[in-house]
């Protein structure tokens, strides 16, 4: 159990001097629980022999009144100094995971579901505070008054101590014996936690969908069925805890039930005193917490080791792309070259792109254009190494680009994916994302060469509108066109668009392209488009069919070549201009699949 928290050893050792003035603190507050029933033993003794006067009693209350102001400031201090600790390194730890979670690859998301993820920074953090805060009271306390007690006990009432305290031992066996049971429980628990959050996060995401096929009643029952299993992970832990405490508590009874039958004959012979008597009461009920903090330490320790084993999961992944020892900065613009690119997803066994070779000059656009499936967005992920390439494969200024640091690759490269993404902050924020802080002029002319800014008009609060999640409360075309103008504005050596026209109509993207073609004269450009007429800009367009590059050259003799190029110029041809004298055959294709590339082809 203890292994799982090796993670929080330097965090414990960081706040050590906190956690050192809260054991005082504690110690104090236990110290002047301990003194109050002597007093009380020594009041109950005289008003029992009537020998105590008022001014006695008085001094004897004033006494208790500071004792009980000590054990306030005490249980101040623990709290401040012990519980703060616990909430500096949760903190701290969460702040350790979301860093970690930025460094891994995309491969580890595909894996781990946000649900999960989302669990393990709620509720899995919540049960490593309490295992770094109340435990550590619960245990302080366990002992320190547990062995205080029994000390005071043993020594002054010998003849009696063994025979209240009989039940004890059974408590702690008991407690041992539950702390493993509780430990699986609360896994199971935190497990089905993760799954509801899950079921919860993607069911929500995908709410428009859902509603359009009037699917609410399926997901319903799947959220029934998570929901389900959460409460039985959680009523199962319940059974052992509810179990746990009962039993404590019957069996620390039992020595309040010995302490009448044995306490009182001593009382009736002369061999105990009133005031004896009542003070043995008050330890004896003393040692409830103790006993009962016994068993919520195993169990906090269980929860803690738990969910720590759980973080430790994440933790202890390293991301499967990382810049190599020594890595340098891209300084200056180069050619691009891939040479003889052959490669398998970690997980497959087929080939998605095989002996693939291009070459992009620096200062032209190359065209990309292949069915869907053909390995058109795989290639244009291993460019920046978001999907790890063979070395010896891809060169950035005749370098591999496995030499460069990945920030700084990265950082030439901006990108407009085929699936866009917006956050859900104003549209403004979004355009300057990849700056930072940026001039209103700057970005508004951005948003003249995307276009956006014809529509932002329409907003309420024009630039300033939020987008919702994701980006819901903008059409596609308008999410696209954001998305060129935040990869515009960081103004990069390459700029990468996987099919980001696709929403766009025609005369808009010809718009677009002729002002980012005039915006990034002198720059290289990778495009991507199921569309001949977007391609036509290019200086070079490549082909792809099943992974390979069946075609490469200028769009212009690409359309004389006979080919894939060609037969999808002629298709779009006669979508664009029906009935125009095209040939038959190919007219026959106006009414399917106009504007796509042919699987297959």
């Amino acid at each position: 159990m203890f292994k799982e928290f090796r993670t929080l050893f330097p965090y414990l050792k960081k706040h050590l001097k906190y956690y050192i003035l809260g054991f005082l603190f504690l110690v104090l507050t236990d110290g002047g629980q301990l003194v109050i029933p002597m007093m009380i033993r020594k009041a109950v003794d005289g008003i029992a022999e009537s020998n105590m006067t008022l001014n006695m009693i008085g001094s004897l209350m004033l006494k208790m009144v500071g004792v009980a102001a000590a054990i306030a400031v005490g249980r101040f201090g623990w709290r401040f100094f012990i519980h703060g600790s616990s909430r500096r390194i949760e903190k701290e730890l969460r702040t350790k995971l979301f860093d970690h979670l930025l460094k891994l690859s995309s491969s580890f998301y595909g894996d781990m579901k946000t649900g999960d993820i989302m669990s393990r920074f709620t509720n899995d953090m919540n049960a490593i505070r309490m295992a770094t805060g109340m435990a550590f009271v619960a245990f302080v306390d366990g002992v320190f008054m547990t062995l205080v007690i029994l000390i005071i006990l043993f020594t002054r009432y010998p003849g009696l101590a063994p025979y209240t305290l009989i039940p004890l031992p059974f408590v702690f066996i008991i407690v041992l014996g539950a702390g493993k049971l509780l430990g699986q429980r609360f896994l199971k628990v935190q497990q089905a936690f993760a799954r509801i959050s899950d079921e919860t996060q993607e069911i929500l995401s995908g709410i428009r969908v859902i509603k359009t096929f009037v699917r609410q009643k399926h997901f319903m029952g799947r959220f029934e069925d998570a929901n389900d299993e959460y409460l039985k992970s959680n009523l199962e832990l319940v059974k052992i805890w509810g179990f746990l405490f009962p039993v404590i508590s019957f069996l620390a009874g039992l020595t309040s039930l010995l302490l009448l039958w044995f306490g009182g004959q001593q009382v009736m012979s002369g061999d105990l005193s009133p005031g004896d008597f009542v003070a043995v009461m008050s330890y004896l009920g003393m040692l409830i917490w103790p006993m009962i903090g016994a068993g919520f330490t195993v169990n906090l320790l269980n929860r803690g080791a738990a969910s720590m084993g759980r973080i430790n999961q994440i933790l202890d992944t390293e991301s499967d792309i990382l810049s190599k020892p020594g890595a340098e900065k891209i300084d200056e613009a180069g050619v691009l070259e891939v040479r003889n690119l052959n490669y398998t997803f970690p997980d497959g066994e087929t080939p998605v792109l095989k002996d693939i070779s291009f070459t992009v000059p620096e200062g032209t656009t190359l065209g990309i254009l292949g069915s869907t499936g053909s390995g058109k967005t795989t290639l244009l992920r291993l460019l920046p190494r978001l999907l790890d390439p063979p070395e010896g494969t891809i060169f950035y200024g005749g370098k591999d680009v496995h030499e460069y640091e990945l920030s700084s690759l990265r950082g030439a490269m901006a990108s407009v994916p085929q699936n866009t993404f917006l956050f859900s902050s104003p549209i403004r924020d979004n355009l300057a994302f990849g700056l930072g802080e940026a001039d209103d002029e700057y970005l508004k002319e951005m948003n003249r060469i995307s276009t956006i800014d014809r529509d932002l008009a329409l907003f309420p609060e024009g630039w300033n509108t939020p987008v919702g999640e994701k980006g819901v409360t903008l059409s596609g075309g308008q999410k696209q066109r954001v998305a060129i103008s935040r990869a515009l504005a960081v103004d990069s050596r390459f700029v990468i668009f996987d099919d980001a026209l696709s929403a766009v109509d025609t005369e808009t993207e010809e718009r677009i392209l002729n002002r980012f073609l005039e915006r990034r004269k002198g720059r290289t450009n990778i495009i991507v488009s199921h569309r001949v007429s977007t391609l036509q800009v290019a200086d070079n367009v490549i082909v792809l069919e099943d992974g390979r590059v069946v075609q490469e050259g200028a769009p212009e003799a690409l359309k004389q070549e006979e080919g894939i190029f060609r037969r999808i110029y002629q298709l779009q041809e006669v979508c664009r201009h029906p009935g125009s004298g095209g040939d038959p055959a190919e007219d026959s294709h106006a009414d399917s699949g106009c504007g796509e590339v042919p699987d297959g082809e």
